[in-house]
């Protein structure tokens, strides 16, 4: 599913092997137990998180074929344990940086966005919101977080309502991605040179994860709300903080 390398003070981790990395509970748990691992091995030093992907995708969004198998409750499973996962990575203590090495749609760009910094191959792949090509209503939430992530109210409008697809290059013209780089990589390469630049800083971990909590409190607030379940009349019915 995942693995965890460190290389000094940078923890990488990597979804393994060539395909989709679509996110259903079985890889986020993966993920989750990863992050718990790094944090149980810096309560008392500064560090710095990167994920990147194997292959062609970095993360192509949900697995909606394992969710359409039981659709009662399977989606809203997916649903929250996303959120559970977006939770921690907002509360990490360190600063995280997405190498997005490939294809990051839907809920996979949602999970590179989650990270502070989003470096990407500008030899292949492509961000994409797929919602409208594929008839989903987008989340509250996932919008609450591109507002925070991208560069104007014109680019969240074309990502979410024009479906567009971006590489690395016109991404970083529309402020989603802070850096281009040459391949698969140059792009983690590049965000190994940043993690430790971030980490030479030495910032008091507890503080930078509280800072950035309240820089995206909209996206905690809209993280509040599952709307895989719905009211009688169609409204999100609140659910319990993650």
């Amino acid at each position: 599913m995942c693995t965890l390398e460190k290389r000094g003070s940078v923890y990488i981790l990597t979804l393994t092997g060539n395909d989709e990395h679509r996110l259903n509970p079985s890889l986020i748990d993966s993920i989750r137990a990863a992050l718990r691992r790094v944090l149980s091995e810096t309560t008392t030093s500064s560090s710095a998180l990167i994920t990147t992907a194997h292959g062609k995708f970095f993360c192509n969004g949900y697995d909606l074929g394992w969710a359409q198998s039981d659709p009662l409750r399977y989606p809203q499973l997916m649903s929250s344990k996303l959120r559970l996962l977006v939770g921690d990575l907002i509360s990490l203590p360190m600063p995280t940086i997405a190498a997005v090495s490939g294809h990051a749609s839907a809920a996979g760009l949602i999970l590179a966005l989650s990270h502070d910094y989003v470096l990407m191959r500008k030899d292949r792949g492509f961000l994409y919101m797929s919602e409208m090509d594929i008839g989903f209503k987008v989340p509250a939430w996932f919008v609450a977080l591109l507002r925070c992530k991208v560069g104007s109210p014109a680019a969240v409008r074309d990502v979410v309502l024009r479906a567009e697809k971006l590489g690395a290059e016109a991404a970083a013209k529309k402020g989603i991605v802070d850096l281009a780089c040459l391949g698969a990589a140059e792009t983690v390469e590049a965000a190994v040179r940043l993690g430790e630049e971030l980490v030479g800083s030495r910032w008091n971990g507890a503080v930078y994860g509280r800072n950035r909590e309240t820089l995206l409190a909209d996206v905690v607030g809209a993280m509040g709300f599952d709307e895989t379940v719905e009211n009688v009349d169609g409204t999100p019915k609140a659910v319990s903080r993650l």
